[in-house]
């Protein structure tokens, strides 16, 4: 719900307070998405704000108490925007937490905790969440397998879509049922819910082995190698996001790109038709009247095999 209170007048005559589900906006006219050549208008703040209170009932359940990464443009896309990792403040609705590094060091990150916690970081300028693929409950079990399909540039996209269905199939054969979102950039993100069970060694592992399997049978299509000059026409299968510590971009996460794109959950049967840019901010709030795509994904039950 969003919410126009005027203040008392004073000498400068103070704008009217933007309010969504209770949170205060402050200069929600501010333009972070200006119009181009790919948008009919600006995208402002206010207008963010009103998105992502319309969308959170499906984006909660991914973003609620998991650890994030958050990418913030005060100016706008393309104007000295950041990535905040670490934080040493919690806004209203979220928290921090202290957590050991690879490095041996301690470093303190934010979670939100609610729709609350979730427009307190629009306020504060965040347009894309990335998120852990562990709850803080439950910190070094994952429960997320997150695959990104990069390809080589000016790779056709019948190439890249080709590349999802080899990875769902591969992953189809162990009895893993796994899910597809648009990424709101040039790829896909194939995802998978597992049972907290596991360790992150064990996930990193077998994200590997799922890559090198994939270049293994698929050489001239896959490589699991992150250089750039190993591409050379194959999509490199990131298995890097099950690192301990990685961040993946949060479903329903808009991007700090023209378009005002966003990675959305889409049905299989949608992956031909729906570019991985192909969603954006209008066309999200669009499908909220549409049935959830990803409607089973917290009953799945599943883990990692074995061997």
């Amino acid at each position: 719900m969003v919410k126009r209170v005027q203040h008392a007048a004073d000498t400068q005559t103070p704008p009217e307070a933007f309010l969504v589900q209770g949170v205060s906006i402050s200069k929600p006219d501010r333009v972070l998405y200006p119009q181009s050549d790919l948008t009919d208008s600006d995208i402002t703040k206010g207008a963010v704000a009103e998105y992502y209170s319309a969308i959170s009932p499906r984006m909660l359940p991914y973003l609620q108490d998991r650890l994030l990464a958050t990418f913030r443009c005060p100016d706008g896309i393309g104007v000295l925007c950041f990535f905040r990792k670490h934080a040493t403040n919690a806004e209203e609705g979220t928290g921090i937490l202290s957590v050991r590094e690879a490095s041996g060091a301690t470093g303190t990150y934010v979670y939100v905790k609610d729709v609350t916690g979730l427009l307190s970081e629009v306020q504060m300028y965040t347009l894309e969440f990335h998120i852990w693929g562990s709850h803080i409950n439950t910190l070094e079990q994952p429960d997320l397998l997150v695959f990104d399909f990069d390809p080589d540039p000016g790779m056709e996209l019948v190439q890249v879509r080709q590349g999802v269905k080899d990875l769902k199939t591969c992953l189809d054969d162990l009895a893993l049922r796994s899910y597809l979102k648009t990424t709101g950039g040039k790829g896909y993100h194939l995802v998978v819910p597992l049972r907290p069970q596991a360790s992150w060694e064990t996930l990193q592992s077998f994200a590997k082995k799922m890559a090198e399997r994939m270049e293994a049978r698929w050489p001239e299509r896959y490589t699991n190698s992150s250089r750039k000059n190993a591409r050379h026409g194959r999509i490199y299968i990131d298995w890097e996001r099950n690192v301990r510590g990685a961040t993946a971009v949060c479903p329903y996460s808009l991007r700090a790109r023209e378009r005002a794109t966003v990675s959305l959950p889409i049905a299989w049967d949608e992956l031909d038709f729906i570019a991985p840019d192909g969603i954006t901010l209008q066309t999200a709030l669009a499908r909220l009247d549409d049935e959830d795509p990803w409607r089973n994904f917290f009953v799945i039950s599943q883990e990692l095999p074995k061997s």
